[in-house]
């Protein structure tokens, strides 16, 4: 855990990230459904149909029309306006607009046509009392966005957001944190076993070699995207 220490004190103002989706600094977002996601989706289906999936930090994902599609509901969470505008235009869905009461300052954008809801707020402002709890999570550029310091804030909303059955993946960036400062940032295996595993059984699905020349640039010689399927212990 000591490799973490190169981190710890990270921090990116909720502003910097709306800055990026302005300037159109989104080099994390992908034009087609993530292939982590595709290739593990029966695992977190589990044989279910109409799933109720939570996005944290969703920002325009294609992932989220790509499920609805599929007959399941979306719940995502978004500081930038701008991301989840552009996410209803690129998929062609009219959307309406509503204030959250419950969340001062939040609004709620939700399709006409699909079962998509996307809030407008903190993460952290979020919890199960506006939206229940979910059978399914798509955690993919969000634990590993976070501020650092926030990791055990950040799993404790998310645990109190699964549902009795939710199927959590998780994507996780492995790479040496003195090259890189993040985001996004290094989140290893005994981490993520240090915040889930007292009430969830992790399980590695993939680790995969996901270097390219973006990551290249950032000065890094490795990267591992690993991916965990979490869920609750039986007992």
């Amino acid at each position: 855990i000591s490799m973490l220490a190169a981190q710890t004190d990270r921090v990116m103002a909720l502003g910097e990230w709306e800055e990026r989706w302005q300037e159109g600094r989104i080099g994390f977002h992908q034009l087609h459904v993530h292939k982590m996601l595709e290739s593990n989706i029966d695992k977190v289906l589990a044989g279910r149909t109409g799933v109720r999936f939570f996005f944290p930090l969703c920002g325009k994902a294609i992932d989220m029309k790509w499920l609805a599609d599929m007959g399941h509901s979306v719940v995502g969470v978004e500081v930038a306006e701008k991301a989840i505008r552009e996410f209803f235009q690129e998929s062609n869905l009219t959307y309406s607009e509503e204030p959250v009461p419950a969340i001062p300052g939040a609004k709620l954008y939700k399709s006409s046509e699909r079962n998509i809801s996307l809030y407008q707020c903190d993460i952290y402002s979020f919890s199960s009392s506006i939206e229940g709890q979910f059978g399914a999570i798509w955690d993919r550029g969000s634990l590993v966005a976070i501020n650092p310091r926030d990791r055990e804030k950040y799993a404790s909303l998310i645990m109190s957001l699964m549902a009795k059955d939710c199927r959590y993946l998780l994507d996780t960036l492995l790479y040496n944190p003195e090259l890189y400062k993040g985001p996004p940032f290094f989140v290893p295996d005994e981490q993520v076993h240090s915040l889930f595993g007292s009430h969830y059984d992790i399980e590695l699905l993939q680790s995969v070699d996901a270097l390219t020349d973006r990551q290249r640039a950032w000065g890094l010689d490795s990267l591992t995207e690993n991916v965990h399927l979490i869920t609750p212990k039986s007992s």
